[in-house]
């Protein structure tokens, strides 16, 4: 495939923190990829929760198949705009990384318990897998991935920096990376990190539909009153009158995803058109995404975020899972801080390591389990009858 004039090209790449030789059959966007895929973090999003907890279904999605969903999506886009695909991939794939057992509801609880102690994030929390945590190879730690997908990752959201250059907001890692091999974190990502970015807004907030409507928290009528999926459906009906719901639901989420697709890829062309991108340099340099739904797709897409906020990530059923979560997080981090002789030696600080670095082992430690092993460390440290 031929890449366009804005994509990030291998051979220009700005390389990596860990200086490497190359590989003759894959390129240097190709073997982060290939690191990311065969990363621990990558294995265990398996068991981590995208929104139900996994052993409650097996067809809901997990943090691993949605990471999957996503980079499906986001290699389609870059295809169609000749950005990399396989940078693309690789910034797809891990993006959600640093995720805490139990989704949100576990990073907001850690979170709370790191208020203090420097916080939680795991968008930050990815980085930190990806250039510290992970130790697999013998030249250092972390994956050693290039400067493109670190920027990418870091940038997930946007840019971190306003324009006064104010260092104070940035969260401490992400500071000292950036002073050790800048990001320029005041300026946007590339265009590919932006299509991984949009491709996981459209993923999950299509796939939770599925999920929610799977599990029987929302039925399809009640789905008419958002604009977008009142039109889709409408449509579905008229041309398939006599589909039953299940396959309706299908058709449904292939519909919306494919609106919000051709919508994403006509304004992304004409915003490249209208700033006169010819470069990846230009895309970061731009004072908005070039990447982006039209701002009629936007209201909309904002609007289904709104309905599925109320009436999906607010059920009463998902928030019973919500409150043991929140509850199994905080247990285990107070007594992790509190007899730190629990953990495994591995995780232990040293004696003369302060609070802030202790309570930075305890909470890599927690956000690194699975839902599983958070449940089973919970019953061995709180259950008598448990064997620890």
């Amino acid at each position: 495939m031929t890449l366009a004039c804005y994509a990030c090209y291998p051979d220009q790449s700005q390389g990596r923190f860990w200086p490497e030789s190359g590989a003759a059959e894959r390129d240097c966007f190709q073997r982060d990829r290939d690191r990311i895929l065969h990363a621990g973090a990558f294995r265990k999003l398996a068991y981590k929760t995208q929104v139900f907890v996994y052993h409650e279904g097996d067809y809901f999605r997990t943090r691993l198949t949605h990471s999957l969903e996503v980079a499906q999506i986001a290699r389609s886009i870059a295809r169609s705009l000749g950005l990399n695909e396989d940078l693309t991939e690789a910034l797809a794939l891990a993006h959600d990384l640093g995720h805490t057992p139990f989704g949100h509801a576990g990073e907001r609880a850690l979170n709370a318990a790191m208020f203090n102690l420097g916080g939680f994030d795991h968008n930050e929390q990815t980085v930190r897998i990806l250039t510290t945590l992970e130790h697999v190879y013998p030249g250092f730690d972390g994956l050693n991935l290039t400067w493109e997908t670190i920027e990418g990752v870091v940038k997930h959201n946007g840019p971190l920096l306003a324009a006064d250059g104010d260092r104070r907001q940035l969260r401490p890692f992400t500071d000292a990376l950036d002073r050790s091999w800048p990001l320029e974190l005041g300026s946007f990502a590339s265009g590919e990190a932006q299509v991984a970015a949009i491709a996981d807004d459209i993923a999950y907030n299509n796939h939770d539909i599925d999920d929610a409507l799977r599990a029987g928290l929302l039925q399809l009528d009640e789905l008419r009153e958002v604009e977008l999926v009142g039109a889709a459906l409408a449509e579905i009906e008229a041309e398939l009158p006599d589909l039953d719901p299940a396959r309706q639901s299908k058709e449904l989420v292939r519909r919306l995803i494919g609106w919000m697709v051709s919508d994403l890829l006509a304004e992304t062309r004409r915003r490249l058109q209208q700033q006169g991108i010819d470069g990846a340099a230009a895309i970061r340099a731009a004072d908005h995404p070039i990447v982006a739904f039209s701002d009629a797709m936007q209201a909309r897409n904002l609007a289904l975020k709104g309905f599925l906020f109320s009436r999906v990530y607010r059920h009463y059923k998902v928030n019973r899972m919500t409150s043991k979560a929140v509850r199994v997080v905080s247990e285990l981090f107070g007594v992790f801080m509190a007899q730190p002789d629990c953990l495994p030696k591995r995780w232990q600080a040293t004696e003369s390591a302060d609070d802030v670095t202790r309570a930075r082992l305890v909470a890599d430690y927690i956000a690194g389990m699975t839902d599983r092993y958070a449940l089973l460390e919970h019953k061995r440290l709180f259950d008598p009858n448990v064997k620890s």
